[in-house]
């Protein structure tokens, strides 16, 4: 083996642990096989947020409309029955952590007008 060959080796070794380090660093897993799964996965779960920020702004802009047509006909900006019902449809869908996540969306939709 030259010395040409045994220092390429060597880079090549040294590259594929880096590599191979950053694959961990980045996903967690110990395989290339894991790491491949979880990156795929991640994307799943990248695009399934992008869709839910979307929904959630479609939501904002429809809550803005039901507010401003409450306002305008001298009612008051939040119906505080309506928003109990959201908190236990979430409640009942999610569990617990559902409500956090109602009182959050709610939050996001009150006072847009």
């Amino acid at each position: 083996m030259t010395t040409q060959t045994a220092t390429a080796e060597k880079t090549a070794e040294k590259t594929a642990r880096q590599t191979a380090a950053k694959t961990t660093e980045k996903t967690g897993a110990r395989t290339d096989e894991a790491a491949a799964l979880i990156g795929d996965a991640r994307e799943r779960i990248d695009a399934l947020d992008d869709r839910i920020i979307g929904l959630v702004q479609e939501r904002m802009a429809v809550s803005a409309v039901i507010q401003e047509a409450r306002i305008s006909s001298g009612g008051r900006r939040v119906n505080l029955n309506r928003e109990m019902e959201v908190l236990g449809h979430y409640r009942d869908a999610l569990g617990k952590p559902g409500t956090a996540i109602a009182m959050t969306v709610l939050e996001l939709c009150r006072g847009r007008i």
